[in-house]
């Protein structure tokens, strides 16, 4: 028999080894809203693949324009048709899960014109998504946790200012989180100046439609040299490797499983900021199975 000594050391050190293993593990983060047969939000959180959902997109915004959300064939916004999505919003956040409005996206009408509609668009979400007061409350009265920048369109300018205005607000309690979504050359040319604030927790970089640096089986290197310049340079919480989550998800830069888990993977991990991946999007997610397949390896 061993001795209790012997007995306890080994428990420690085998807790010492599963804290080590644990401690580069990453999260999925995933965008839902833009296709109607992806499943609901609840659904969505239920799978327990993810531990963030971009709510996709608040797409009209800024430079005067009425702000309104389009999150495709789920609700309508135009009848109060999205405020159901509460206790969806709650039901995830009750499982940790952190629930985020995305702005922005690739077809939208967006701009900022000045610091000061920066200002006014800063207002307008945290009264009708965050925690202010605002009897006009899209997705009724569910706080949410953050703000994801996916701007993909317009200019550069104003977005840190937003960024400012936005994270100010933590100091009323609830901290919002801010989260981005840039492309893969590096600096983004419209959130770049923004994410050099510092004031992004999370950032989820877009691998994908962008050649020059996203993975191939030829080049392996492309992704590598640009995930050390995100994670060099940068100053966020953590970095996400954004992917598409099957094949015709993007026009390029999906990654199959076993490249992604055993390749790309084992030669970012290493990174401090290294937080996980994020899929584009839960209705590719649903027809590929990918995030099942690669959650024990993030």
């Amino acid at each position: 028999m061993a001795s209790k000594l012997a007995v306890s050391l080994a428990m420690f050190s085998s807790l010492v080894l599963l804290l080590v293993v644990g401690s580069d593990a990453g999260s999925i983060s995933i965008y839902w809203g833009q296709n109607g047969q992806e499943g609901t939000l609840a659904d969505t959180c239920a799978t327990g693949n993810y531990e963030y959902v971009n709510l996709a997109f608040l797409a009209t915004f800024g430079n005067g324009q009425t702000p309104m959300i389009n999150l495709a064939g789920h609700c309508d916004p135009y009848s109060n048709g999205c405020t159901s999505l509460s206790s969806d919003i709650k039901s995830c956040q009750a499982q940790g899960i952190k629930v985020i409005l995305s702005i922005g996206g690739a077809s939208g009408s967006y701009s900022l014109v000045s610091a000061a509609d920066a200002r006014e668009v800063a207002t307008y979400l945290w009264n009708n998504f965050l925690g202010g007061q605002s009897a006009t409350r899209p997705l009724g009265n569910a706080v949410l946790d953050g703000v994801d920048f996916d701007i993909e369109g317009g200019s550069g300018e104003y977005w840190d200012d937003l960024a400012r205005y936005l994270s100010a607000y933590s100091k009323r309690g609830k901290k919002v989180y801010l989260t981005a979504a840039p492309q893969c050359p590096y600096p983004d040319a419209w959130v770049g100046g923004a994410l050099q604030t510092g004031l992004f927790d999370y950032v989820w970089v877009q691998f994908f439609n962008n050649p020059p640096c996203q993975y191939s089986s030829t080049a392996t290197s492309n992704l590598e040299d640009a995930w050390k310049q995100w994670t060099t340079d940068i100053p966020a919480t953590k970095i996400f490797l954004g992917l598409p989550a099957a094949p015709d998800a993007a026009g390029s830069g999906f990654i199959p499983v076993n490249d992604l888990t055993s390749q790309v993977l084992p030669a970012i991990k290493g990174s401090d900021k290294y937080g996980g991946v994020m899929l584009w999007s839960k209705y590719y997610d649903d027809q590929s199975g990918y995030s099942s397949s690669i959650k024990s390896d993030v």
